[in-house]
């Protein structure tokens, strides 16, 4: 299995989304997102995609759904596991950036995080699974307007 990394934008009480939408505009943590995820493999639920509404360029986009056949510009696999061996085998870094579900099941075996902890305070029906902070060491901490990005790796289990 590849190295997967999360990138999410969330706040502290982990909204990530609101209906389809994120409740925020933030184009700073946009341009974080793309320098982040440039050249890499970007897996995504079908949900995700269908928010963002075309494939992101520059990168191997990896979508996964159970009932879609063809998708433009994606590779399209049926479950996570098959995502995971598709975009190992493509040697590049590999980021998870949503929907709930996929961070739920990715969230286990990733080793790292990038968050952009979103500052305002919003109401929404999509969060990000609960997790211990405990289990993560700081590696980058950055300030920007709106938001405030932390890179986490996983600390070495003992």
């Amino acid at each position: 299995m590849p190295l997967v990394a999360i990138i999410v934008a969330m706040t502290r009480d982990r909204v990530i989304g609101s209906g389809k939408d994120l409740p925020w505009h933030l184009p700073e943590d946009l341009q974080l997102f793309k320098r982040l995820t440039m050249g890499g493999t970007i897996i995504m639920g079908h949900k995700t995609h269908a928010s963002i509404g075309h494939p992101l360029p520059g990168r191997h986009n990896i979508v996964l759904s159970r009932s879609q056949e063809e998708l433009p510009g994606v590779q399209l696999c049926k479950s996570f596991v098959t995502g995971l061996t598709s975009a190992a085998q493509l040697g590049r870094p590999v980021f998870v950036i949503g929907g709930e579900e996929l961070y739920r099941k990715a969230l286990p075996i990733a080793s790292e995080l990038h968050i952009s902890w979103v500052k305002e305070t919003v109401t929404g029906d999509v969060h990000f699974p609960e997790f211990d902070l405990a289990d993560w060491a700081i590696f980058e901490d950055e300030d920007h307007q709106g938001f405030h990005y932390r890179h986490y790796k996983r600390k070495e289990s003992k």
